[in-house]
């Protein structure tokens, strides 16, 4: 019984020691939703959801550029879920 308690209170610090999941920042706005994934202080992704049509994800131009990190991307462009199974 104090096995459980014990791992299960290691497992619960987990989180702690940098294995979180990413920040969201809500942005509400009238005509749209702008949801920005951060990673470790970075910005992974950004998802647009406007009020009339399709949600779409803002992606670079250049995917080599910028390590990952949006904010260093030299331009974003939106990109759109064609297929979803």
């Amino acid at each position: 019984m104090l096995l459980a308690l014990g791992s299960g209170a290691h497992a619960a610090a987990a989180p702690e020691d940098g294995l979180r999941g990413p920040d969201i920042v809500i942005i509400a706005e009238q005509e749209r939703t702008i949801y920005e994934f951060r990673q470790g202080g970075e910005l992974r992704m950004v998802r647009i959801e406007p009020r009339f049509g399709r949600p779409y994800y803002l992606v670079p131009r250049d995917p080599t550029r910028g390590h990952g990190n949006l904010e260093r991307a030299d331009m974003l462009l939106p990109s759109w879920v064609l297929l979803e199974f």
